[in-house]
This record gives C-alpha cells, structure tokens and sequence, in this order.
C-alpha cells in the first residue's frame, strides 16, 4: 500500500509553513477525524441499543450495565496493540484497515439484536464494538508524529474532540430512531452507520498519507511503561477520559433507573453531555498549549470535584434538574480535562529529552517516540476507568437503587487526582528543580508548563 511520506520534520518551521508541512498534517488530521467518529460511534453503540431493550429482552437494569460495560473493557485493551499498528503498517493503512473492522460489530448486530436473543449472545455483540475504541488510540499516535510540539495540544484535542462527538451523534441518531420508527427498529441505527463506515475507509484510502520516519519501536513500549510518568498520567486519564466515557455509556441508563424516565425521554437528554465533553476537548488542549497542562489539569479536577457534589446533593434530594445540571457540567470538564491532560504527553517527554541534553529534532524524535508509545498505555488505563464506572454504577443499583454511592466513589477519586497533579507538576519544589536542572532524570523534568 502506497503513499509513504520519506521526510516529515514538523519542529522544522521551514519546513512546516513553507514546505507543505502544514497542509499535509492538516488533510490527514481532517480524515483522521472523520475515521475516528465513526469508531466512537460504533463502540458507543450500546449506549443506544439498551435504549430499545424492552421487558421482551428481559434484562434488569444490572444486566444492562455490564452489558455497556463489555464495549469498554475490549476497547481499552485493545488501544495497545492499536498504538503500535500505526508503525507496524503505516497510518494510513492501519485507518483503513480499522475503519472496515467496523464493519464486523455493527453487521453481527443487524442479525442479532431482537427480542428471545440470549444475554450471552449480546454480551459477544457488545464485545466486537470494542473495535471502535481502538480506533482512538491509533489515530491519536498518528497525529502526533504529524504535529510540533507547539501545536499539539490543538491538534491532538481537535483529533480526539471531533472523534468524542461520535458518542453524541449515535445517540442523536437513536433518539431520531425511537421518536419517529419507535424503540422496536434498533436496526435502523445499524442502517446508518453501515454505509458511513464504508465511505470513511474509502476516504481514508484516497486522502491520507504514511510516514515512513514513525518505525516499530518495541523498546519504546518497554522505555514508556519503565517510565513513572507513563503510569502517573494514565490515572489522571482515568480521571477525565474514563469520566467521559462512562459516563456516556451510562447516562440514559441512569436517568431511567434513577428518575424513571422512558426510553424516548432519556434519548431526549442522553446526548447533550457527550456533545459538549467532545467540544470542550479541542478547548481543553488550546489552553493547555497557552498556560499549561499542569495548570488547567489541576483546576479541572477541582471543578468536577465540585460538580459531582452538586450530582450527590441533587440524587439525594430526587431533583431532576439539578442533577442533570451537574451531570452534564461534569461532561464538559471531563472533556475540558481530556485535552489538556493529553497534551502533557509529548511535553513531558520533551522535557526529559532534553534533560538528557538532547536539542532541536533530535529531543524531538525522542519525545514523539516515547509519547507516541505511552499514549496507548494511558489511553488503554483511561478506557478502562469507563469500565469502573459503569460496574460502580451496576453496583450501586444492584444493591441499592439509586447511583449516589457510585458518585460518593468518584468524588473521593477526582479527589486524589487534584492531589497528584498538585504534587507531581504544580508544586514550588518540583517546578524550581526542573527550570534549573535539578534532577534532571527524575518527575522533576515535567512540571506545569507542559
């Protein structure tokens, strides 16, 4: 498969504004988008389908639960070898490749998604659509070795946004579905994405390019997952993406086990806060890249800190529009929290490159070959914190009927988060002995700025 790029040196500005640079990460960025929702879309998938489930599927509100958690879990762990397939295979050939793996999801679940299906069945439906999640991990190492640092927290926030809002269209077009054919036509949900996936594939094919500079690395994965930053990176990420994530995937679930809502009224509602999680995510990165990621990581946390305490208080008090003012204040901080977390990555890898006294596009290929290895691993932990989510939320109407505990769980956790990013990027001591090369091989390389 053809259009291998030879020479891509972004941190060149020459090179960058003059010689097409730009123009060329731009196209691929735009493409890159496009795959990337459908992907979303598709692993959002049984956010809608547990929409349609009636009493005739005969599934509790547990079941339904684990159900949206499966997609999740196989999405998460799929994000690693998703990371390194862009190397292995070319990026544009590997978005070609898992915009046609789409195809085997939503096709299995055109046959299989009706009334006397056994919960087995769909429990392997859901699973195939962890395909979907996968695509984020590839797409986003991909643009990161398109981009210079200095413009990564845009590209990288507008990358992952535009693929975010795949959870709100899919949900959009299911409440499209339920309001005008009923909620006994899952099916033509499926009708919809089917052909969509096949044009993105296409796309992807005629427009997008590879870039033979970005090689296999294993000794990357194995230096990023040596790397103490790796792993303190994936909890925050598990902090806003898996936030976003299981929250989507549970919303509609909540607001018709909690508030008694139908079908049709939890559609009505369900894709507001995915809609503006994915917009606040470009934001995210931009005032990542003006003022820091440390920064507004840490003030984020605060914020969701402070609306899963409204989320609490409404619960307790039964108020349905308190609630969900919380709630979907806390999709747009988990989204503001996705984009400026994210462009800490390359950052903080830059700065360690050049702690070892590396310069110029040599920090800089040291930095994009480690991010672009750590952004699977962080990616994957992050997904899985989705996971947590929904099996808190299982729990928490299993054993007592209302989601308020699982919200006390994750308030104690944005906690944590608030503190570490504190401790680990913010503090006077660290970001001291980092300006001055104190340290220079210890967390002391990264600190606010990045």
């Amino acid at each position: 498969m053809g259009r291998w790029i030879e020479r891509w040196e972004p941190e060149d500005e020459s090179f960058w504004n003059e010689g097409g640079g730009r123009r060329v990460a731009a196209r691929n960025l735009a493409f890159s988008v496009l795959s990337e929702h459908i992907g979303f879309s598709v692993w959002s998938l049984w956010s809608v389908m547990v929409l349609f489930m009636g009493p005739a599927y005969g599934l509790d509100a547990a079941d339904k639960f684990f159900l949206v958690a499966m997609p999740t879990l196989v999405g998460g762990l799929l994000r690693v070898p998703y990371t390194f397939a862009v190397a292995l295979f070319g990026g544009r050939n590997w978005t070609v490749v898992s915009a046609l793996l789409l195809l085997v999801p939503t096709v299995t679940a055109a046959f299989v998604v009706k009334p006397g299906v056994s919960y087995g069945e769909l429990m392997v439906v859901a699973a195939l659509t962890g395909v979907g999640g996968g695509n984020f991990a590839s797409s986003m190492t991909n643009i990161n070795a398109f981009y210079p640092l200095r413009e990564k927290g845009w590209a990288l926030g507008l990358n992952a946004g535009g693929g975010n809002v795949g959870v709100a269209a899919i949900q959009l077009v299911g409440l499209l579905v339920i309001g005008t054919a009923g909620a006994a036509h899952p099916r033509l949900v499926l009708a919809v994405y089917i052909p969509l996936i096949v044009v993105a594939a296409v796309l992807a094919a005629l427009f997008m390019d590879n870039l033979a500079p970005v090689r296999n690395d294993t000794g990357a994965a194995v230096d990023a997952a040596r790397d103490p930053h790796t792993w303190i990176m994936a909890l925050l990420y598990v902090g806003t993406f898996g936030s976003f994530i299981g929250y989507s995937f549970a919303f509609g679930l909540v607001l018709q086990n909690q508030f008694g809502r139908t079908p049709l009224q939890a559609a009505d509602l369900t894709f507001i806060g995915p809609l503006l999680g994915s917009m606040a995510r470009p934001v995210g990165g931009r005032l990542a890249d003006r003022f820091g990621g440390g920064r507004i990581t840490w003030w984020n946390f605060l914020a969701m800190a402070a609306a899963t305490g409204v989320v609490v208080a409404a619960s307790q008090a039964k108020s349905l529009a308190a609630f969900l003012v919380g709630f979907i204040a806390l999709f747009a901080l988990s989204g503001l929290g996705n984009g400026s977390s994210y462009k800490m990555i390359p950052g903080i890898f830059q700065r360690k490159a050049e702690a070892r006294g590396l310069t110029g596009e040599a920090a800089a290929a040291h930095g994009r070959r480690l991010s672009g290895a750590s952004m699977g691993l962080i990616g994957a932990v992050g997904a899985l914190g989705g996971v947590a989510i929904n099996l808190a939320f299982r729990e928490a109407f299993l054993h007592g009927g209302s989601g308020t505990p699982a919200f006390v769980a994750f308030l104690a956790f944005y906690a944590v988060c608030f503190a570490v990013t504190w401790a680990v990027y913010l503090r006077p001591a660290v970001r001291t002995a980092a300006a001055t090369g104190m340290a220079a091989t210890t967390a002391a390389t990264a600190y606010a700025e990045v």
